[in-house]
Formats: C-alpha cells, sequence, structure tokens
C-alpha cells in the first residue's frame, strides 16, 4: 500500500497506560486501556475529547490543542516494551511539537482511526465531499504513474532488444547459405590450387643456367600475389568507409529532422512561466496557512462546546468563585465567548463553526485548483527545458556525425590514392616480369601466375568465411540472451500489471468494504424505511494539465421504502443526523480497512456520537470492536450503560 503510514506491522500489547499533562482541559492525569472496548463515560465537559486527544498526540497526530492557561503539556504512551512521548509548546499563537511518537507520519490515523467529530471521513459524507479522493489521498498516484513510466522504458528497451534478437535471428540462414557457397568455393579453389601446383612440378623444366633469371622472376611473382592481395583488402577497405559514410548520412538526416521539430522556448516565455509559479506557490503557501487557522479555530470553538472548561481560564485560580464554570454546567443553552466573556447562544456559535466549516472547505477547494494550475505550469514548464535540452544533445549528435562523415572521407581519399598507388605497382610488376619471360620458359611462367592467382583468392575465400563464422557466433552468442530478456519482460509486464490496477484495486476494495459493512450494519440498526446505502463507483473524464484521463467517481446512493413498500431513490440531505453519523463512521471504517491502519496503529477513537440513540451506539461500538486492537469510546453516561459484555469503563479524568 502506498501512504505515508509506517508501514511495519507492530506486535500489539494487551495493555497501554497514558499520561498526560495540560492537553486540553486536563491538568494531569494517567489512565490505563486494555485490548477491546474502552468507554470515557461521563457528562459533557468532562475531559472526555481532551483525553482522546491526548491519545493522538501520543501517537503521532498534529490535531490537538494545549490547555488554555498552559504553555507546554506531555502526552506519554507506554505500550509494551516502549514508551512514546510527545511534547507540545505554545509559540507565537501557534502549538509546536517534538518527542518520539508512535508513528512517523500520521495521515492515515487522522483520517481513519481518529473519528472525532472534526474527522474529515466523518464529515465528509454529511458535506457531499468527493469520497474518491479522500479515500485516495494517503495514496501516492503520482510516485504510481512515475513508476509506471519507468517500467513502460523498461520494458520498451527489452522489446526492442528481442525485436532486434528477431532480425539477427532471421539472418542466420543467410549466412548460413553464403558460409555453405564460400566453403564450397574453398574446397574447389584447394583442389584447383593442388591439381595447378602439381602440374607446375611436372612440367618444371632445367633452367639451371637460367637460375638468377627464375629467381628474380619467382620474386616478382610473390611481390605481384602480395600486391594484389594488398590492393584488394584496400578495395574492401574502401567500400566499407563509403558504407559507413552512406549509413551516417542517412542517420544525419533524421537527426537534422528530430532537431528541426524541436523548440528551445522563448526566454520570456520561461521567465512568464517561472514568475507565475512563484505567484501561484505564494499564494498556495497564503491559502495553506489560512486552512490551518481556521482549522484551529475550529477544533477551538468545538472544545469550547464540548468541554468549556478545557479552554476557560481557570477562574478560581485566580480568585474567583468559578460562577461561569457552574453556569455551563448547569445550562447547556448557552456558553461563555472565549473573546469577549459574554454569554452566547450554543446554537450561534454552532452556526459559527458551521459557517468557518464552509469559509475552510471553500479554501480547499481554491488550493485545489491553484495546485492544478500549479502543476499545469510546471508541467509546460518542464517541457520546454526538456525540449531544450534534447535540442542541445541533438545539436551535439548532428556535430559529431559531421565530424565523422569528414573523418571517414578523409580515411577514403587516403585509402584511394593507395589503391592508385598499388594499381601502379601491380602494372610495374607485370610489365617486369613480361620482360623476364623466355619462350622456353613461358609456360612456366603463366603456371606461376596461375598458382600465385589461385592462392590469392583462396586466401580471400578463407578470410570471408571466417567473417561469416565470426558474425554467425556473434549472433547466436547474442540469441543466448532471449531467454533472459523474455524473463525480465514477463517482470516487467507484471510489475506494470499490478502498478496499473494498484489504483483500481483500493478503489474497489474501498467501495466493497463500505457497501458490505453499510448492509450488515443497516440491517442491525433497523431505521424506519432506510432499505439501503451504498456507493456506486463510476468513471468520468477529468483534466489533469493539458491532458485528459479517466478517473473514478464514488456516488452515494440511497435508497427508501415508502408505507406501502414501494422503493425510491432519495439524497443525504434527507438522512436523519443518526443516519448520516453512521454512515460516516462506516465510510471510515471501510478506510481504515482497505489501507489496513490496524496494521500500524491498533487504536480507533470514536467521539460525539449523541447523535445515535443508545441501543444503535452499542451496536456500532461492538462492530467495530470485530476490526479495531482497541477502540476507545467516548460516551455519555446512559449511553454507556447499553454497552454490553466485557469492556473497561474509565470516568475519573
Amino acid at each position: 500500500m502506498e501512504s505515508g503510514l509506517d508501514t511495519k506491522k507492530r506486535e500489539v500489547p494487551g495493555q497501554a497506560t497514558l499520561s498526560v499533562d495540560n492537553i486540553g482541559g486536563i491538568d494531569d492525569a494517567e489512565v490505563s486501556f486494555r485490548q477491546g472496548i474502552n468507554v470515557l463515560s461521563g457528562r459533557n465537559a468532562t475531559n472526555r475529547t481532551s483525553l482522546l486527544q491526548a491519545i493522538m498526540a501520543a501517537l503521532g497526530s498534529d490535531q490537538v490543542s494545549l490547555k488554555a492557561d498552559a504553555d507546554e503539556g506531555t502526552a506519554t504512551l507506554e505500550f509494551g516494551d516502549d514508551t512514546y512521548r510527545r511534547y507540545l509548546q505554545r509559540r507565537n499563537g501557534t502549538i509546536t511539537t517534538d518527542g518520539d511518537p508512535y508513528l512517523e507520519d500520521p495521515e492515515l490515523a487522522d483520517l481513519f482511526a481518529f473519528l472525532l467529530e472534526s474527522n474529515e471521513a466523518r464529515r465528509a459524507v454529511a458535506r457531499g465531499d468527493d469520497l474518491r479522493e479522500l479515500i485516495m489521498r494517503p495514496v501516492d498516484t503520482n510516485a504510481i504513474q512515475a513508476e509506471i513510466e519507468e517500467y513502460e522504458q523498461r520494458k520498451q528497451r527489452i522489446d526492442d532488444q528481442l525485436d532486434e534478437l528477431d532480425d539477427l535471428e532471421q539472418r542466420l540462414p543467410d549466412l548460413e547459405a553464403k558460409r555453405t557457397t564460400v566453403t564450397d568455393e574453398i574446397e574447389t579453389l584447394q583442389a584447383d590450387l593442388e591439381e595447378a601446383q602439381a602440374e607446375l612440378e611436372e612440367t618444371n623444366v632445367d633452367v639451371e643456367e637460367r637460375r638468377e633469371e627464375q629467381s628474380e622472376l619467382e620474386t616478382k611473382l610473390e611481390e605481384l600475389r602480395s600486391t594484389r592481395s594488398e590492393l584488394e583488402r584496400t578495395r574492401d577497405r574502401i567500400e566499407t568507409e563509403r558504407e559507413s559514410i552512406e549509413a551516417l548520412e542517412t542517420e544525419r538526416e533524421e537527426v537534422q529532422e528530430q532537431l528541426e521539430s524541436l523548440s528551445t522556448g522563448d526566454e520570456t516565455e520561461i521567465s512568464r512561466l517561472e514568475a507565475e509559479i512563484d505567484a501561484l506557490q505564494d499564494e498556495k503557501a497564503d491559502l495553506s496557512e489560512e486552512i490551518s487557522q481556521l482549522q484551529s479555530t475550529i477544533q477551538f470553538n468545538e472544545q469550547l462546546l464540548d468541554e468549556p472548561d478545557s479552554v476557560l481560564a481557570n477562574t478560581e485560580a485566580n480568585g474567583g468563585d468559578g460562577p461561569v464554570t457552574d453556569q455551563l454546567l448547569e445550562d447547556g443553552e448557552t456558553v461563555t465567548c472565549w473573546t469577549c466573556g459574554s454569554s452566547v447562544a450554543r446554537d450561534q456559535i454552532e452556526t459559527t463553526v458551521d459557517q468557518l466549516r464552509s469559509v475552510r472547505q471553500e479554501r480547499l477547494e481554491e488550493r485545489s485548483e491553484l495546485s492544478s494550475e500549479l502543476d499545469e505550469r510546471r508541467e509546460t514548464l518542464s517541457n520546454i527545458n526538456e525540449n531544450r535540452t534534447e535540442y542541445q544533445q541533438t545539436q551535439r549528435r548532428l556535430d559529431s556525425i559531421d565530424d565523422e562523415i569528414d573523418r571517414r572521407n578523409d580515411r577514403v581519399d587516403e585509402l584511394t590514392t593507395d589503391r592508385e598507388a598499388l594499381t601502379d605497382e601491380i602494372d610495374e610488376l607485370e610489365t617486369e616480369i613480361d620482360e623476364l619471360e623466355t619462350e622456353d620458359y613461358s609456360g612456366v611462367l603463366d603456371q606461376h601466375k596461375e598458382v600465385n592467382q589461385l592462392e590469392f583468392e583462396l586466401e580471400r575465400k578463407e578470410r570471408k568465411r571466417d567473417e561469416i563464422e565470426d558474425e554467425i557466433a556473434s549472433i547466436e552468442d547474442r540469441l543466448r540472451e532471449r531467454g533472459d530478456l523474455e524473463a525480465r519482460r514477463e517482470d516487467a509486464t507484471d510489475e506494470l500489471t499490478d502498478l496499473r490496477t494498484r489504483i483500481d484495486q483500493i478503489e474497489a476494495d474501498a467501495v466493497e468494504a463500505f457497501n458490505e459493512h453499510m448492509e450488515n450494519l443497516l440491517e442491525t440498526l433497523e431505521y424506519d424505511n432506510l432499505d439501503r446505502i451504498w456507493i456506486d463507483r463510476t468513471s468520468r473524464e477529468v483534466r489533469e494539465g493539458r491532458r485528459k484521463v479517466s478517473r473514478s467517481s464514488f456516488d452515494l446512493k440511497i435508497v427508501r421504502s415508502t408505507a406501502d413498500g414501494a422503493a425510491y431513490e432519495d439524497t443525504i440531505d434527507h438522512l436523519s443526523e443518526s443516519e448520516r453519523e453512521v454512515t460516516g463512521l462506516v465510510f471510515a471504517l471501510a478506510g481504515y480497512l482497505v489501507h489496513d491502519v490496524y496494521e500500524t496503529v491498533p487504536f480507533m477513537l470514536l467521539d460525539s456520537l449523541e447523535a445515535i440513540d443508545s441501543e444503535r451506539i452499542a451496536t456500532v461500538v461492538e462492530y467495530f470492536e470485530s476490526y479495531v486492537p482497541y477502540l476507545v469510546v467516548a460516551l455519555l453516561d446512559e449511553d454507556a450503560q447499553a454497552i454490553e459484555g466485557d469492556h473497561d469503563v474509565i470516568t475519573n479524568i
């Protein structure tokens, strides 16, 4: 699974102990948990949410707050033989963290394990957010795509090599036929040479008195043979150089065409793109800062609504008798404003928080659009730079080809001069030999010439046979690579298949998990006239930079039935608050399971379940227990009493 969460599965101890100082509304506390269900039972404003935040802090989350009157806080989790400690400090109005938490990257846990009221997975369903984007957010799709492109290139290189082997294999029959022909010609030449040598031996006359002339003649004949052999080699080298020049000129035309098709880009356009990228990055950074501030404000106000004591100054510590706190505990309809100190209706603050959430969502969408624009500008600039680099490389290749053509032309000129000199030398030798010939010796001279010519031709054919055999041996050596190349190609193909289906498989698993658990829970929870809730996975065309790609979409479907049993499709807006909360929790559970979060963080935290009735809360909690090693749930006393079975209940925090 591609995500930022720790990928190493850890052993889960049977018990955990948490020590807390100055987190949320907690001065100091120590609480122990055991595997299974752990219920935090109590009224509102009894620091249950603060304790959940302390667990999150020790596990690695940054979505925590310090006590309002404290500048430092700690959360320490003793888990088996290991201890994980997190330090929080307030600096310039923001909270910084340090220490050694359980997780290096809490992204998956924040999304799918820490299910407080503000949890994004829970809220995504109610707000109608992009469920597919949220499920796939921990998956580094860019890295997967880059890996796909790398394996495609690797596979293409192997395919090119296999095609080359196919071409070489097709040449073998022709080469073997040529070898057979040349071998037959060699055998014929060897027979002719043996016959000519025998005839020369038989017809050799006694020319003892002219031995000096014979010796000189034989020397000239040997020189003639050697010179002819050198002339033939020179002609072969000239032909080879000309073939190379022809191939280079063909390559030069191809490179020239490639060069003309490339653009080096306009410096003004590059400067403009770089300036736009800088501006978009600054704008995105500003939006990220604003989103972070909005999130902090939302969390602060949510905590103010749930646990006023955790954010209001301790009035007794400043000499007061605590009437504001008493009033908060007695009257749940008003809350003391943390900015001006006046009493404000709870629903007014809730409305403000909803407005802040809407603004935050708008900013998130703006940031997403900016990211798309930024990616498009970067891709354009990258393409220009790649073209410039390719242009320069192509120009260097063209210059190299020109140099090579010039060098080979010079070599052809040199060899042509050598060939002309050798031709002149042969003419001179033949003239000298003719002058040495006599009437009595003319037959012997002819036989000498024939033997020399046969020896020369035999040497040339043997050299040609050796060249053919070397080429055949080279091809056979290359063909032995086929098995290894085919195995590597199969590996690359398998890896490509896995990479291309990985994203699709995660999406399919998430939809299947949600639909299965939603069906199971709805059957048990027995909501009136709510027949089915499921995710329908469809595909649609979207633009990514300059390209259009196919992307999956998760559409939430709801079917109800009338009193007379007629089914009809409904929308998320018409779900009751209880139904929406259950749907959001099941969606979070699907993410928890499909990303195997339970393997790396054994805790799931549940809070703000008041919209669901007690019996259904008990059903949901008991259902979730089957999939989570440590399930910690914050409940009101009356809801906690509905939880059956063996479980821990924590009331004093």
